[in-house]
């Protein structure tokens, strides 16, 4: 029988790719990949302020990856370069968490746990919370399905339909903010986004419709996570990289696919 730090390390992943994996596919066809960069490094700043000022992990990364995520949509949106706004912010933000951890001499031997994840010391709380933020993002996705949907596909399109595009990025900016606090115990600040867009990116050679593609990215990144870990444990390698190699490998052999198919 497993011991109870892999059934806690492979919930932990499973509950994380439950809501990633919805919410990926949303970049991929978005193109917001970038996005994804900047919000998990400033999770990295969320952490440190939050350790700095007392207050819990989590609440810290998904209070400032919001900001940050709130603050490229607004930026965004008046005319300026949407990809130079994202690096700046992406590597300003990882720059000054690396400088503000400096301050609190307690973890600066273990930035490695910010940075990569150590799922395999996630506890019941860490479960906790980690299912009941992918709870709010499935919720938050599949109420606003069909919506987001729309105006993902055509913009105008979705205003002639009564929607509000910039309402459907901002519940996007939301759940990705989410999500980025619920993964940074898992896979780190730097491993994040990878989670976001490698699995959805291979489920899109499998996929016919978009809600085929949510799953089979959810279940490509639960099948990563579960083969991760078993790699992890046999070869006595980092357990958050093993498992993005993992999907690595799944999107590597969706390209082999896609290229038989033509």
């Amino acid at each position: 029988m497993p011991d109870a730090f892999l059934i806690h390390a492979a919930l932990a992943g499973i509950g994380l790719m439950l809501a990633a994996g919805p919410l990926g596919a949303f970049v991929v066809w978005r193109r917001m990949a970038y996005m994804g960069d900047a919000t998990a490094h400033a999770a990295l700043l969320g952490a440190a302020l939050a350790l700095l000022a007392d207050l819990p992990i989590a609440l810290g990364t998904a209070l400032v990856a919001l900001a940050i995520a709130s603050l490229v949509t607004v930026l965004s949106s008046r005319d300026r370069a949407a990809d130079t706004i994202l690096g700046v912010l992406a590597h300003s933000a990882l720059a000054i968490g690396l400088v503000a951890i400096s301050f609190a001499p307690q973890v600066r031997s273990d930035l490695s746990t910010f940075l990569f994840g150590d799922i395999l010391t996630v506890s019941i709380a860490d479960l906790a919370w980690i299912w009941g933020g992918a709870a709010i993002v499935l919720g938050l996705l599949a109420w606003r399905w069909n919506a987001l949907l729309t105006a993902t596909v055509n913009e105008e399109l979705a205003q002639a339909a009564g929607l509000d595009p910039r309402r459907e990025r901002f519940v996007l900016t939301v759940a990705l903010a989410l999500v980025v606090a619920v993964a940074i115990k898992v896979v780190g600040a730097l491993l994040i986004s990878a989670m976001l867009i490698v699995p959805a990116a291979a489920a899109r050679s499998f996929a016919r419709t978009p809600e085929g593609m949510a799953l089979i990215a959810v279940l490509i990144g639960c099948a990563s996570v579960l083969a991760g870990l078993w790699g992890s444990f046999i070869y006595d390698t980092p357990a958050g990289p093993s498992i993005v190699t993992a999907a690595a490998a799944a999107f590597a052999f969706s390209l082999a696919k896609g290229r038989r198919a033509r």
